[in-house]
């Protein structure tokens, strides 16, 4: 996987969403994967530029939960099966809340079949699952700067609370 890299501030999104796509689409790389039928499985991957990126498997009904990523921008890639993301699309104060009540249609939704993917900023909070009752999905992953943290976050309704903040070695 040969890409081109912005070495000022590290990888562009679109490099990020390059080695995402180009990775989700290495048949010899994703026969790496276990799966296993009833958690997540992963692979850590070297990115471009400095930048982490992981294979990760989903088995029918995994999910993430709410989370953002510590202020590193990212993109994925859907391998195999199909992956559902929901997103709150504004920036969050990183301290001094612990709830937050949000605006109504606020939230944005959006399916990635295999052979789809999507990159994003520093500020993006969202929830991936793999909607299936039947099937495994897998994804590549990639952030730059490398994941100094993961937000976590409970969700109900409008409000959205902080529950703990991860990090390396945690995840």
């Amino acid at each position: 996987m040969s890409t081109q890299v912005s070495t000022k501030n590290g990888p562009s999104l679109g490099e990020l969403l390059e080695f995402a796509r180009t990775a989700a689409a290495d048949t010899s790389l994703l026969t790496r994967l276990d799966t296993l039928p009833d958690e997540r499985t992963w692979i850590s991957l070297e990115g471009p530029g400095g930048s982490e990126g992981w294979l990760i498997g989903w088995p029918p009904g995994a999910e993430t939960g709410w989370h953002d990523h510590g202020g590193s921008r990212g993109a994925f890639a859907t391998a195999a099966g199909t992956l559902h993301e929901s997103s709150i699309p504004i920036p969050l104060p990183t301290a001094g809340w612990r709830s937050l009540e949000l605006l109504e249609d606020l939230d944005r939704e959006l399916d990635l079949p295999a052979g789809s993917g999507r990159g994003f900023g520093p500020h993006h909070v969202h929830q991936v699952v793999n909607p299936s009752g039947e099937e495994h999905a897998v994804s590549v992953h990639v952030y730059y700067p490398p994941l100094p943290l993961v937000r976590r976050y409970s969700r109900r309704g409008r409000v959205l609370g902080l529950e703990t903040v991860e990090l390396p070695g945690q995840w």
